[in-house]
């Protein structure tokens, strides 16, 4: 049985894009090294993220995200037992937006896209269909929304 968690944090003033992608590679080793898959946005220092695996290894994931100093207002969206991934291809799939590194037009374009994904994808649970929601939710925050 596959087990879901969907969580969002605030990332703490001084992590830098640079340090999330440090952050990102090593996380993509260590999911595929225990069977974790899911989904991650990064938007106006926001992180929503959806994590899939046994519940052994989501809990103690989740656990030390929690306890992760570069993580603040850490909180789980919904958790739940599933048939089958939302995500089962994507070890880590990962959707940064900082309007500090794109132009206007691009992060717009990124952002419809990503509404779109969420509006075409087919959640197979609660705990997926609020991550989409909560996705739609902070892309529809303008750029720079305070926290």
């Amino acid at each position: 049985m596959i087990y879901e968690l969907t969580y969002e944090s605030v990332a703490e003033d001084d992590v830098s894009i640079d340090e999330i992608n440090k952050i990102l590679t090593a996380s993509r080793a260590n999911n595929k090294h225990i069977d974790i898959t899911g989904c991650l946005v990064y938007y106006n220092r926001r992180f929503i993220q959806i994590l899939e695996g046994t519940k052994e290894k989501v809990l103690d994931l989740y656990n030390k995200i929690e306890k992760d100093s570069r993580h603040r207002e850490v909180r789980i969206i919904a958790e739940n037992p599933t048939g089958e991934r939302t995500f089962p291809e994507w070890g880590m799939a990962y959707f940064p937006i900082d309007d500090n590194f794109v132009s206007r037009s691009e992060l717009e374009q990124f952002r419809r896209n990503l509404k779109l994904l969420a509006d075409f994808s087919s959640p197979k649970s609660v705990t997926s269909i609020l991550f989409w929601v909560k996705v739609k939710s902070l892309m529809a925050e303008p750029p720079g929304y305070p926290l």
